[in-house]
């Protein structure tokens, strides 16, 4: 199972590159952050649980964090 969801920021380009992390979860379940899209002003963010089925999945809040890397244009 997967959520996704927008972070808007006006700070955002289309060419720059977010990274996203987990900082805190509920358990040491295998849930994955990525970024999934870029476009200017934002960015989207999914939330994957892999293991929904076998009994470690997320069951509460998660706390994500992210940095923008600003592209150059040469």
């Amino acid at each position: 199972a997967a959520a996704e969801f927008t972070v808007t920021n006006s700070r955002v380009a289309i060419g720059d590159v977010p990274v996203v992390a987990i900082q805190s979860g509920t358990n040491g379940g295998n849930t994955d952050v990525y970024v999934s899209t870029v476009a200017a002003g934002s960015f989207k963010i999914k939330v994957a649980n892999n293991n929904a089925a076998g009994g470690t999945a997320e069951t509460g809040a998660i706390l994500i964090n992210f940095a923008i890397i600003k592209a150059v244009s040469a």
